[in-house]
């Protein structure tokens, strides 16, 4: 048997290429889930979709021949998003495999999977299940059907759902300038605001696994400077940027300042409550406490989860939830079968400046009442000894918990923090919140001392 646990993990797969892992061992990964979407709901088909990753077309192609190998058929979209595979996951209502290693350097690569409608699939929802079938490879049944592939070009169809969704065609011109880490922005972007009032400056669209520019991760301040750079050269309105995959979405004001995902959630959140079909509204528990402010100033029901995709989207099918977002910049919509979208809520934010006359900025200021640090990672050998102390510090001090991820310590002064153990590294992930950026900045640095002593 070979042991797949380094590179199956919580929510998907994602390993160096090809130390650990191969095409050999996608070909059992697609055997082990066709078996797995066979027998659980009689699917008889799964589609497919890759990212610009060298690796990434042999990885999907042996897949394929995983799948093809149970008697379940292949749908090949070829080049995509992450979103564009969730579509095509919920259009044709079959299960789903992406194969792309998102922000990770050029070396990597994954494969995210979903049951038919997007829905997902985790360690607890069938990923240890693929796991231990892929590590076997062998199966007692016989198919009962010989399969075949076929190739469609879902991008059209993708790029007129999201316009259907949010229709741009009637907002002011704005220049926007976009930045797509050589990763699959670059492809679906042209595409999805094509012939609408945008004047889009282009950086870095070109298809390159090997991202020659900068990584394609936003979330790292360094990745940011470029857009930053050109957004305010250009005198742009507006600056995004997607990581790898496009389902992560970066927004940046018109004078080259980061806008904070907690205030686009914010933002967005609004703007799907506006439309009356539904108040629930999903956050993670290190987004900024003006989310489920805003949220109810708004009508609607703010709901906490854990931090990580499979947590929201299960929180919004218990709830029908209407939106949900993370501080991480993943933006999850009901009317995208519960799925995260960079584009989509790209183009809620492109509508709310377009539809009215103020800055970006100044749009945002509204969104954006406290003071964050951002997430800030330690290297700890004992991450339960610290946390522990941490708490026994704040213990005498009025301070409230909760340990629905980690440990959420909230104090008299309306300051807060979390910190979370990484499920992969040796990290702890501080988050913390104050009413000014003082207050933040000594809360911080309290924090980390007593987490780095």
């Amino acid at each position: 048997m070979t042991d797949l646990s380094a590179i199956i993990k919580a929510y998907d797969v994602r390993g160096v290429v090809p130390d650990q892992w191969d095409e050999d061992v996608a070909r059992r990964i697609g055997a082990a889930f066709a078996e797995l979407v066979a027998t659980e709901s009689g699917a008889t088909a799964v589609v497919t979709a890759h990212d610009m990753r060298p690796s990434s077309v042999p990885l999907s192609r042996a897949f394929a021949e995983g799948v093809l190998s149970r008697g379940v058929d292949v749908v090949e979209a070829g080049l995509g998003s992450t979103d564009l595979l969730y579509f095509a996951a919920g259009s044709l209502d079959v299960p789903g495999a992406m194969f792309t290693a998102s922000h990770n350097p050029a070396q990597y690569n994954g494969i995210k999977l979903c049951r038919a409608g997007a829905a997902p699939v985790g360690q607890e929802s069938g990923l240890a299940t693929v796991r231990e079938w892929a590590e076997r490879d062998s199966y007692d049944r016989e198919p009962a059907r010989t399969a075949e592939v076929a190739q469609r070009d879902l991008l059209p169809d993708y790029a007129e759902h999201l316009r259907r969704l949010v229709d741009l065609s009637g907002i002011r011109p704005l220049r926007v300038v976009v930045d797509a880490g050589n990763g699959m922005g670059g492809h679906t972007v042209p595409v999805v605001l094509a012939g609408l009032p945008l004047d889009v400056v282009p950086l870095y669209f070109e298809l390159d696994g090997t991202f020659p520019n900068h990584e394609a991760n936003p979330l790292d301040p360094a990745n940011l400077v470029d857009l930053q750079e050109a957004v305010r050269r250009e005198g742009a309105d507006i600056g995004l940027a997607f990581d790898g995959d496009a389902d992560r979405v970066f927004v940046v004001d018109e004078r080259g300042e980061p806008v904070s995902p907690s205030a686009i959630t914010a933002l967005v959140a609004v703007r799907e409550l506006a439309k009356g079909r539904g108040t629930t509204v999903i956050h993670n528990l290190i987004t900024s406490r003006a989310v489920p402010e805003i949220v109810r100033e708004h009508g609607g029901d703010p709901v906490r989860t854990r931090v990580g995709h499979s947590f929201i989207k299960a929180e919004m099918a218990r709830t029908d939830a209407v939106f949900g977002g993370e501080h991480s910049a993943h933006y999850y919509f009901r009317d995208f079968w519960r799925a995260d979208t960079g584009m989509l809520a790209a183009m809620h934010v492109l509508a709310a400046l377009g539809e009215q006359s103020r800055t970006l900025s100044e749009l945002t200021a509204a969104y954006s009442r406290y003071a964050a640090s951002g997430e800030v990672n330690s290297t700890v050998a004992d991450a339960a000894g610290r946390t522990a102390a941490v708490r026994e510090a704040f213990e005498a001090e009025g301070a409230t918990f909760d340990e629905l991820d980690g440990l959420t310590v909230d104090l008299p002064d309306g300051s807060w923090f979390n910190l979370r153990a990484s499920n992969t590294e040796p990290l702890l992930r501080l988050n913390v919140e104050a009413p000014d950026e003082a207050r933040m900045v000594q809360l911080r640095d309290r924090v980390l001392g007593m987490v780095r002593a």
